[in-house]
């Protein structure tokens, strides 16, 4: 008798459940699907059907709660950060919109109902991985994603939207690296020069040099553990800092005795553009070949807390090269002084994923970047990805000698007699503070 039970339990359980959810909430009926937004079939397993219920009935209730709140757009990998984001991100307001098995098209038809009700502070989205696991198209995928991001914006024209690059997976899990990466593509070519979105490199962040997923961070292959989940925490924490939703108070820190400071923190004094040399357009250009920025007259940012194109800004006593809209943009910000005596400089930098800078040294660039990611100095043991590095750099007639964190870059850059301080700008965000010269 008492297995009987057991059995109606097990079969009556799903049913009594869903009973206590609100029915508007289900997943459409396969006719209704026929007439809603977006490509591709939903999926129908029963998982997938019973959470997506559950949990948008759970957060239907929440709406006045969860205004204005950073938003997170997905699926079960999103899901997996929990209701409280593995406690990451102190401070701010957040709301997990992840469904396990969900789709880009079923993100597309709850986004009114689970994103946009919030009326968003800002909207992360990481999307399409299972789109490739049921082997829709990617130009499918990509003008589901598409309609997601004209929706978004419609709704609100400044808000803003960070797009993490679709995590590396593994053929054995139906989620090829080449179709991962074409959808990526796909994405990128949809966002280029759009200032209101911010991509996040995340596909090179658990690339493991092959195109697949790290096993340390995706046991399965698929999904993220918790050292996973403090990798992209880390990855994004900087693009926060830089949308004011962290790291809002003042840097602080003690000058070392006979250093003077070249940035004073709180705007552009002391910095500026200087003109350009004349570049030949290229025959045949590229389609997603880098932009070089032009130059034509000097411009002094001095009393300016960013730059007249928006990219180097003083925010909280960090000076941050935002992520160019282009996905490749170059350029460089100088200092209004030229430097001819033998001097130590230091700064401290912080990347994203993947960022290429350089910090030029009177003339000659020194490549400052996401180190074991962007290169060269991959082999760096002391080097901390998505947080603080200290770069000190030692001219001495002539020839620089650079440090990260204590190791060796080089010691026998040539540079000329005289020359300012350079920061590039070219992919992902780059941050510097603390920068600061001592004059031998």
């Amino acid at each position: 008798m008492k297995r009987v039970l057991s059995i109606l339990f097990l079969i009556l359980f799903p049913t009594i459940i869903t009973m206590g959810q609100n029915s508007q909430f289900a997943l459409p009926s396969i006719e209704a699907e026929k007439d809603l937004p977006g490509e591709g079939t939903l999926r129908r397993y029963a998982g997938y059907v019973n959470t997506w219920q559950r949990l948008r009935s759970q957060w239907a209730t929440q709406i006045q709660k969860d205004q204005n709140a950073v938003v997170f757009l997905g699926d079960s990998i999103t899901q997996g950060w929990t209701p409280n984001f593995r406690g990451n991100f102190a401070g701010m307001k957040l709301a997990n919109r992840g469904i396990g098995g969900d789709t880009t098209r079923g993100m597309l038809i709850r986004l009114e109902q689970d994103v946009l009700s919030l009326n968003p502070a800002a909207v992360v989205m990481l999307m399409g991985t299972n789109d490739i696991e049921v082997q829709i198209a990617p130009e499918m995928i990509a003008r589901n994603f598409k309609k997601i991001i004209e929706a978004l914006k419609k709704h609100n024209p400044k808000m803003p939207i960070v797009l993490c690059r679709m995590f590396p997976s593994s053929a054995s899990k139906k989620r090829p690296t080449e179709t991962i990466q074409k959808v990526n593509q796909l994405y990128d070519t949809i966002v280029r020069n759009d200032k209101q979105i911010t991509v996040v490199d995340t596909f090179a962040l658990f690339d493991d040099g092959n195109g697949d997923a790290l096993p340390a961070y995706f046991p399965d292959l698929l999904h993220l553990n918790g050292e996973g989940y403090a990798k992209w925490a880390s990855a994004l924490q900087p693009i926060f800092a830089t949308l004011g939703f962290t790291e809002t108070t003042e840097d602080t820190y003690e000058l070392e005795e006979g250093f003077e400071s070249l940035f004073n923190g709180t705007d552009l004094t002391g910095w500026g553009f200087r003109p350009t040399p004349p570049r030949n357009p290229p025959k045949n250009p590229r389609p997603n070949a880098p932009v070089f920025a032009v130059v034509k007259e000097a411009e002094d940012f001095s009393g300016k807390t960013k730059s007249s194109d928006g990219r180097y800004q003083a925010i909280n006593g960090r000076l941050v090269v935002t992520t160019p809209a282009e996905g490749r943009r170059i350029q460089q910000l100088w200092t209004t002084k030229e430097f001819g005596q033998d001097f130590t400089l230091k700064l401290e930098f912080r990347a994203t994923p993947n960022a290429d800078s350089g910090v030029f040294i009177r003339k000659p660039q020194l490549q400052c970047r996401d180190y074991l990611l962007a290169g060269p100095y991959t082999e760096l043991k002391h080097y901390k990805p998505q947080d603080w590095n200290e770069l000190v750099v030692i001219v001495k007639g002539g020839t620089a000698h650079a440090t990260c964190n204590g190791e060796l870059l080089t010691d026998d850059m040539a540079v000329p007699a005289t020359g300012p301080i350079g920061l590039e700008g070219d992919r992902g965000q780059m941050e510097y503070r603390r920068i600061r010269i001592k004059l031998e």
